[in-house]
């Protein structure tokens, strides 16, 4: 059965941004603890208030989250200690019949992030040498209709 999928509220800022360093720690590890705990702030202070969060909830609280800025992916990001249980994909299913076409950016370092988005029907349009900070970690943009 889905879980409850709906948009963010004010009430869910806390856990999101939580969700959003536990898994950054892991996944994008390669940054640095310091660049990461500066981007939870911008995430806490920009992201979740700019873009359409839709947050899953599981057991009665957030497990994870998709930011959309049109039909762009700006994050997915499910709580580490339950990932591998259809969550992101749920989110990715909702975000498709919303936008019926994604588009989305992932660290090609990244390697679990790129094989579930390869896996969920994503294709590779084209590789960036840094990312958007200009820092030299290999971008991944990919893109994927419904």
């Amino acid at each position: 059965m889905p879980n409850e999928i709906r948009p963010i509220r004010a009430e869910d800022t806390d856990a999101l941004v939580n969700i959003w360093l536990e898994a950054s720690r892991i996944s994008h590890h390669f940054l640095g603890v310091e660049r990461l705990l500066l981007q939870a702030e911008q995430v806490r202070d920009i992201y979740l208030k700019q873009a359409e969060n839709w947050v899953i909830i599981h057991d009665g609280k957030p497990a994870g989250f998709i930011g959309l800025v049109g039909q762009f992916i700006g994050g997915l990001f499910i709580d580490p200690h339950i990932q591998g249980k259809g969550f992101g994909r749920q989110l990715l299913d909702h975000a498709l019949g919303l936008k019926k076409s994604l588009e989305l950016e992932v660290y090609a370092l990244n390697t679990q992030a790129h094989n579930f988005y390869l896996r969920n029907g994503f294709v590779e349009i084209a590789r960036l040498a840094e990312d958007d900070e200009g820092l030299p970690f290999t971008v991944i943009h990919m893109r994927r209709d419904s």
